[in-house]
């Protein structure tokens, strides 16, 4: 064992050591911290700016969001799409909306999704435009005008509804599945790959081509304000956009595209809803 003055040698330097390690200690708390004065380039930039410091350029037509008749862009959301859902032709809605390239649409932006008004003159009778949403102001008619009308018997005459549309079966064949407002929003109709497809209706195209997930080889018919149809799964399309088209002419053949089985699915939009086509098609 050690002798007394060997412990107590050895206990001198355990308290000199020790006291030097809590001198170190004491310093390296009561350091300043160390300050990167490199460029920071690989680090996120996790500082707050000010934020009337930063421009922003607000995104197109955002002055119009929660407006009647205009449509905020949603996350997935395509002009096809957008256009389907509201009755309207995707081109269309790029024209009202002054959108440059009709594939590149941002969440957020807001699109018109009705026509605008335009002014009028018609037999002396001004119309001032308004916007979407806004109440049809009454026209002022000329005090000529006013003065003859008491002379002059009024004739009413009842126009033809957007609803008078005259419908066929857009192809002969089974119905393989009916409407279903969640699963199914037209009919499946069954049948062999290039049966033709035709027009249920006169109309004008407003869409043709595979942009829309799930329909395949579309078309994309509008009859009227009120009215559009739907023909999916197509093999072949057989008509182009904004062609005027008959009822019954056809225009495309069944097929398969995107699709389980030869089949073609066929809709009706009502103002752009999903309305159960065998409501407006005729009894087989």
């Amino acid at each position: 064992m050690f002798g007394l003055s060997t412990r107590l040698s050895l206990a001198f330097v355990i308290v000199v050591i020790s006291g030097a390690l809590a001198g170190c200690g004491s310093r390296m708390i009561n350091r300043a911290p160390v300050e990167d004065r490199g460029m920071g380039t690989s680090q996120p930039d996790l500082v707050a700016k000010d934020p009337t410091t930063l421009a922003v350029t607000p995104l197109p037509g955002f002055e119009n969001a929660g407006k009647p008749g205009y449509y905020t862009v949603k996350p997935g959301d395509t002009l096809i799409r957008i256009g389907l859902d509201h009755g309207q032709a995707a081109r269309d809605i790029a024209r009202w909306s002054n959108v440059d390239n009709p594939n590149r649409i941002e969440v957020g932006q807001v699109l018109r999704v009705v026509p605008p008004v335009t002014a009028s003159v018609s037999n002396g009778v001004v119309a001032k435009p308004v916007t979407a949403g806004t109440a049809m102001p009454l026209p002022t008619a000329p005090a000529s005008a006013v003065a003859s009308a008491s002379s002059t018997p009024a004739v009413s005459v009842a126009p033809a509804t957007d609803d008078d549309v005259d419908w066929i079966w857009p192809t002969n064949g089974t119905v393989l599945a009916g409407f279903d407002e969640v699963k199914n929003k037209g009919l499946d109709i069954g049948g062999v790959a290039g049966d033709s497809v035709v027009a249920a209706a006169d109309g004008r195209v407003v869409y043709v081509g595979a942009g829309l997930r799930g329909y395949g080889n579309l078309i994309i018919l509008k009859h009227n304000n009120t009215f559009l149809t739907a023909y999916a799964h197509n093999k072949t399309l057989l008509i182009k956009e904004d062609q005027a088209v008959r009822k019954g002419q056809k225009i495309a053949e069944m097929g398969s595209s995107d699709a389980d089985r030869v089949k073609l699915h066929f809709e009706v939009r009502r103002q752009g809803k999903p309305v159960d086509p065998a409501k407006y098609l005729p009894a087989r």
